[in-house]
């Protein structure tokens, strides 16, 4: 244990949170089209990277599935850590996850956002967003997320995205009806309670009262229409809409290739925050 933690320490000081590299790839054994890749680059602030990814594919009651997570951390990277190593099985744990995905994986965030509250003396008191995606034997894409990482799907060249941002300004009645305010400083963007820019995160323990962990879930059949999905924190979308990020990457054939130029074109635009994204192609 204390060689374990001398080493997160090393990381810590060194800039890197996550315990995953910071590119890599993957593909379908069920479909041989589909692929897909991720890539990471820590921003220009002074602590860690707090940005975790889950990017696999797993074989699981003769059925295969896509596991594709962003999780942002803040004030800290504990929480980000927690949800890479724990969501998806929590998930994948709930008796009804084949029968009704849609409730087990609401279940599943509950729960584990319980987990961390429960470990707030070892995690810390920061929290994270998350955006899940489970592709199901490549045909059925569910979607899941609480805060603003993002996923946008690309449809014969059209960006649609699956997922919702939880910002305070929309979500200000919700907030206010339990207790807690949005702050609207000049120059600065809305903030719950003064404090945090999503109305929805895992964690967050001393502003949990006012937060909400209830997932915005869709569900997306993909069909020959549909070319790619981006899954990215929001150190893309601060500075792309999701038109211009589809059609950043939309030439490009590999997977990993596209999620890091993704990612340099947000850098060229002056994007300052730390940046994940995972690019899965269908065709």
């Amino acid at each position: 244990m204390i060689g374990r933690e001398i080493l997160h320490k090393m990381k810590e000081k060194a800039g890197f949170g996550s315990c995953v590299p910071d590119t890599g790839k993957g593909k379908s054994k069920v479909s041989k089209k589909i692929t897909s890749g991720y890539h990471m680059v820590k921003g220009k602030s002074r602590h860690a990277m707090e940005d975790y990814v889950v990017s696999e594919f797993r074989i699981m009651s003769d059925n295969e599935l896509g596991l594709f997570a962003i999780f942002d951390g803040h004030l800290g990277h504990d929480v980000a850590n927690y949800l890479q190593g724990h969501l998806f099985d929590n998930i994948l744990e709930e008796p009804d996850f084949w029968t009704d995905t849609e409730s087990a994986i609401r279940r599943a965030y509950h729960k584990t956002d319980a987990e961390i509250l429960d470990k707030a003396i070892s995690l810390g008191k920061g929290g994270s967003t998350a955006v899940t995606a489970i592709l199901i034997n490549g045909q059925k894409l569910v979607i899941a997320n609480v805060g603003d990482s993002r996923a946008v799907i690309c449809k014969d060249g059209e960006a649609v995205q699956l997922s919702v941002d939880h910002e305070p300004r929309k979500e200000k009645r919700m907030i206010e009806k339990r207790g807690g305010f949005v702050s609207n400083l000049p120059g600065d963007v809305p903030r719950v309670d003064g404090q945090l820019a999503v109305a929805r995160a895992f964690g967050n323990k001393s502003l949990k009262i006012h937060l909400s962990s209830e997932p915005d879930v869709a569900v997306v059949t993909v069909d020959d229409s549909a070319q790619f999905l981006i899954l990215a924190s929001d150190g893309i979308w601060k500075v792309m809409s999701n038109q211009e990020a589809a059609d950043s990457v939309k030439q490009i054939k590999d997977a990993r290739s596209a999620a890091k130029h993704l990612i340099d074109d947000a850098l060229s635009k002056k994007s300052k925050d730390d940046i994940s994204c995972i690019v899965v192609k269908f065709q």
